[in-house]
């Protein structure tokens, strides 16, 4: 039977608009229990656009733990729970974009929403206030105690009946990277077995050995016969290893590709997850970097200086990170403790990389990753992640 679990959201802004932020908690919907938590400060919004960011990141949450649960929306927001339930046009060009993210997160079917007053949403005020708080010192939200913690600790019921067969699921929290546990090593708490991405980029297509932008909105490549040869040298590597126990693979072919000759090999299924694509690079798609210099040089200055610009018609880094991490995040539900070849493209692997170290958006582009290369980040379960390995091309030699 599938899970059902309560997501309850609330969002603030002192000023409106003003210093903002948001707060969202997951809940067992059999027992109650806090499942995860999340907040954040947003600098200066209105209350309407950080109470839509609550329930995102309430959605994203809540979708990392199961992808197939049912969630009901408890908000003491009447403007969002209208809009959202479709009973309300979403006049506001501010509201659009968010209500769509939202709605994106998971089907319509497995998602119903709940108007409650104030004072039943006590739990995810607390949490947006917390999060004002923090941004008004400079600081962003972070948890004070962990949601294994907060789960022994609830003492709030939910009505919301359900049938007897809601099964465990780790706990986990929702945003681009995963809630910042005390830093080092000092814990001598026995944090289990991690769960190991061994992130493994696609082999060579023509356009890889062209150098040329070659992402999700351009045509979609085979492997060149060269990318065919690198990808049997990584099966080969691996299946002496024998560690991997499962394959998850970027949609595109290049990727299914090289996931499916390699988990041939293991003796795998292959699992497609599409939030593990390419960047889209827009107009740039097909280009070399000197051609997109020649063509678009005030677009490409900007999407050099900021992870939020796009090349024309395409995507940020910082949107690639949002559903990454979402991805990342819904893997490391399902696999937990499990150690999972994710075949990818540059960007996500190097935004794997880059929010497992906690690095700035810029250090993307200061990291090689060659074709078929492997890499490998493990994350345990205070939420630490450790970088094992990056950009191993030993065994193509």
């Amino acid at each position: 039977m599938a899970r059902t679990f309560v997501v309850e959201a609330d969002g603030g802004s002192r000023g409106n608009p003003g210093p903002a932020g948001y707060g969202a908690v997951v809940r067992d919907a059999a027992t109650g229990e806090v499942l995860a938590e999340a907040a954040e400060f947003i600098g200066t919004h209105t209350n309407n656009v950080a109470e839509y960011r609550g329930l995102i990141a309430g959605l994203r949450a809540a979708c990392a733990l199961d992808p197939q649960a049912r969630v009901r929306v408890r908000m003491d927001s009447k403007l969002v729970v209208e809009q959202m339930s479709g009973r309300w046009k979403i006049k506001h060009p501010d509201m659009r974009p968010l209500a769509a993210e939202a709605k994106a997160l998971l089907p319509a079917e497995q998602v119903s929403y709940e108007w409650i007053p104030r004072e039943k949403n006590k739990h995810a005020d607390r949490l947006a206030n917390e999060a004002m708080d923090a941004g008004k010192r400079g600081r962003q939200w972070e948890p004070g105690r962990s949601a294994a913690a907060l789960a022994t600790a609830a003492t709030e019921p939910v009505p919301v009946p359900v049938g007897d067969g809601a099964s465990e699921g780790a706990a986990a929290t929702a945003g681009e990277a995963l809630k910042a546990p005390p830093v080092g090593w000092a814990s001598a708490a026995d944090l289990g077995t991690p769960t190991t991405f061994v992130l493994l980029r696609h082999g060579e297509t023509p356009l890889t050995a062209e150098k040329r932008f070659s992402g999700s909105g351009g045509d979609d490549p085979d492997l060149s016969e060269k990318g065919r040869r690198q990808a049997q040298r990584v099966a080969d590597a691996l299946a002496a290893r024998g560690t991997v126990q499962a394959v998850v693979t970027s949609p595109l072919a290049r990727c299914r590709q090289t996931a499916q000759l390699v988990a041939d090999r293991l003796g795998l299924d292959v699992r497609v997850d599409e939030g593990l694509r390419e960047t889209d690079f827009g107009a740039w798609e097909g280009l070399t970097f000197a051609e997109v210099k020649e063509r678009h040089p005030a677009e490409l200055d900007a999407w050099l200086g900021s992870a939020k610009a796009a090349p024309p018609g395409g995507e940020s880094f910082a949107a690639v990170a949002r559903r990454v991490a979402l991805a990342r995040d819904k893997l490391i539900a399902r696999y937990a403790g499990r150690t999972v070849l994710v075949v990818t493209h540059v960007t996500p692997i190097k935004t794997l990389v880059r929010l497992a170290l906690g690095a700035p958006p810029e250090s993307l582009f200061r990291m090689e990753l060659s074709a078929a290369a492997l890499s490998a980040v493990a994350y345990y379960g205070d939420g630490n992640a450790s970088l094992r390995l990056l950009n191993d091309t030993s065994h193509l030699r």
